[in-house]
């Protein structure tokens, strides 16, 4: 039986045996509550100087199997599940309300118009057929070209190459334009490099999904045979002219300044003025032009592939970003690959799940309006803010303390520090979608739509003042980011719900958690790739020379430690691809005690459930990382994620830290004692 036959099969069968579970879950009226520190998670039989993080975790381990529409499970996960049933509940009553305000419109008519299977069946390709007219139409070489800039505009999908607006990285205060590689639909270029055998098998099970999605697409067997082979060609010539994920962490490596004018003589064969001109995008100064040796390969391909070759690559990259929107026989032959083959996931996400993701996705700050008027008070907010200012404090204190810095490059790390902007629980203003069409039917084109508004509304950026306000992730969002050009940290509602941050229970483990997590974000301003940009969020060297050194040297120490690290299998973690996520983990977990000593500094606390405080402190903070994860997740991640893996976050952090070595009593020689100890900031 062939290979994608025999996937699908396997897919099916699991999908029989879990749906009665998929189908429990439903629309919640109410977060649920659960302690940021939880007792039923801990497996007391593990000795915390063995492995803190199986002593914090064993328990939840076991009790919260993965799943089955999840490539792993956490408590991240498990709550972001929770906020997307409560959006659920949110999205259901908006949908059926009849005195809606325009916000609850918009939400609650994507949301139906996502349900309606039905519809969305019966409907098959006709929604990308104009789409795909144009492509099939274009028979020369100047046509094909000359139609990238307008799918680029009007379709969904990655073509060559990205494009779009950003900041300057020299000067913070200019939008640019930014081109950016793209046109890879596997993860990462190094999926189509490496020649291990399980690289192999996974670009073989890549040319099987592209056949059969160009079959459904109505090509006859064999020439979906060859024009798969067609695309891994293209695709491959791309890979190789991209950079690696470690090197794009450079922002001296992404970032090259040239001219309209300079930009056509690196790739002519594109007409670059009416490309911007397509987009409506009026470019008289500088843009940026991340990785130039790939827009160099693009102007190969472009010049030298066949035109009936492009014109195949062009067709599948759209229907490959389109999949997921279509008939039923496309959004599973999209998952099959990407979800079962790629990271090992039994059965596709229950549609109220697909169609709350993208409620929040592509409505995020309508959606989250609603979120945060339901989970997010005045008070919770208040609170936040004053711990986000005292893990500042520290982090002050620490920086003026270190030994290996010299006075100018405090002064300039002390002067970034007071710049830092706090954003916490929600923007202050609102994003307006009102020009943002959403039609009770038409799943598709509400998707298309929201693509094109979020593409326009970033283009029309060009020539406008940047707006610190703006923020990257929506309220639900269970996560948290620090933006080195913005020079800010962010913190949306989602991500200040228990267990991570729990009014209920004292402040050990909410520093611990919450606290750590600020401290982490804070220390990313300070990072590998942080520490390049300065108070303003320019890419500027403040450092000197022995200080950058003394840097280096410091954060060496963490990517020798993390480097031990087996992810799976024999797959080792990438330190230097890690080492900005493991220097955050560690810096922000000390920052968070420091915080945390002097919030309850006079206090007389006491043990509870058997603990110290100190000892609660860092099973708080421990306890956000628990996790399960699919092998062939771990795979994908081992080459894409830059955080390691959740036991790495736990063990490697705490083996550094004397304060936790004297909390559980650790001594010199156990696993918990790393030698030499490892401190950046």
């Amino acid at each position: 039986m062939p290979l994608k036959a025999l996937l699908a099969l396997a897919t099916a069968a699991v999908a029989l045996v879990v749906a009665p579970a998929l189908l429990a879950q439903q629309p919640l009226s109410a977060m649920p509550y659960s302690p940021s520190l939880d007792l039923t998670s801990l497996d007391r039989a593990v000795d915390p100087c063995t492995d803190f993080y199986k002593f914090t975790c064993g328990g939840w381990q076991r009790n919260n199997p993965i799943p089955a529409d999840q490539a792993s499970w956490s408590v991240y996960a498990k709550l972001g599940n929770d906020n997307q049933q409560f959006l659920w509940g949110i999205l259901k009553e908006d949908a059926a309300a009849t005195n809606r305000t325009p916000v609850q419109q918009k939400v609650g008519d994507y949301f139906a118009a996502c349900l309606d299977t039905s519809a969305i069946d019966a409907a098959g390709l006709k929604p990308l057929a104009p789409a795909l007219a144009r492509i099939d139409a274009l028979r020369t070489r100047p046509e094909l070209i000359s139609a990238l800039a307008t799918l680029d505009h009007t379709a969904i999908g990655s073509f060559f190459f990205e494009s779009g607006t950003g900041q300057d990285a020299v000067d913070s205060s200019l939008v640019i334009v930014a081109l950016e590689a793209g046109g890879l639909a596997l993860p990462d270029r190094d999926y189509y490099l490496n020649s291990d055998a399980k690289s192999v098998t996974i670009r073989q099970q890549y040319t099987a999904y592209i056949e059969h999605l160009l079959t459904l697409a109505g090509e006859p067997a064999a020439q979906a045979t060859t024009d798969a082979a067609t695309i891994l060609r293209i695709e491959t010539a791309l890979a190789k002219a991209s950079l690696s994920r470690v090197d794009r962490r450079d922002p001296h490596k992404t970032y090259h300044p040239m001219t309209v004018s300079e930009l056509s003589a690196l790739a002519p064969a594109i007409d670059w003025p009416v490309y911007f001109k397509t987009q409506d995008a009026t470019v008289t100064g500088k843009l940026n032009v991340s990785q130039p040796d790939f827009l160099k390969a693009v102007q190969a391909e472009l010049t030298t592939e066949p035109v009936d070759d492009l014109r195949t690559y062009l067709r599948f990259h759209l229907l490959d970003a389109a999949s997921p929107y279509l008939a039923h026989g496309f959004e599973q032959a999209h998952f099959d690959f990407f979800g079962h083959t790629l990271r090992g996931i039994p059965a596709m996400l229950p549609r109220w799940k697909t169609c709350t993701r993208g409620a929040d996705r592509y409505l995020g700050e309508a959606l989250g309006q609603e979120f945060v008027r339901r989970t997010f008070s005045a008070d919770m907010k208040s609170k936040t803010q004053r711990m986000t200012e005292q893990i500042e404090t520290a982090m002050h204190a620490e920086i003026e303390a270190l030994p290996w810095m010299t006075a100018p490059t405090k002064q300039e790390a002390l002067r970034k520090l007071s710049a830092i902007r706090n954003k916490i629980g929600y923007p202050n203003t609102w994003r307006d979608y009102s020009a943002l069409t959403i039609a009770p039917s038409a799943y598709f084109d509400n998707v298309l739509r929201a693509t094109l508004f979020e593409d326009q509304r970033q283009w029309h950026k060009l020539g406008k003042p940047v707006d610190l306000n703006e923020w990257g992730m929506t309220p639900p969002t269970v996560n948290a980011y620090f933006n080195p050009q913005m020079n800010d940290i962010n913190f949306p509602a989602g991500v200040l719900q228990p267990p991570l941050y729990d009014v209920k229970l004292d402040d050990a483990p909410n520093y611990g958690n919450t606290g750590a997590t600020i401290g982490h974000e804070l220390t990313h301003a300070f990072d590998d790739e942080g520490r390049q940009f300065d108070d303003k969020g320019n890419l500027r060297d403040w450092w000197t020379p022995a200080d950058a050194k003394g840097f280096e040297d410091h954060i060496n120490c963490v990517r020798d430690q993390y480097a031990t690290y087996i992810v799976v299998d024999d797959i080792h973690i990438n330190s230097k691809l890690t080492s900005g996520e493991d220097v955050a983990d560690l810096g922000g977990t000390l920052l968070a005690y420091i915080a945390w000593q002097k919030q309850t500094a006079g206090e007389q606390l006491q043990k509870v459930d058997g603990f110290t405080p100190d000892q609660r402190f860092f099973i708080g903070m421990a306890q956000w990382a628990c996790e399960n994860e699919r092998p062939e997740n771990q795979r994908v991640s081992a080459i894409t994620d830059p955080h390691s893996p959740g036991f790495a976050r736990i063990n490697g952090v705490v083996s550094n830290l004397p304060q936790f070595q004297q909390a559980f009593g650790c001594k010199a020689g156990q696993p918990m004692v790393h030698t030499p100890t490892c401190k950046v900031w």
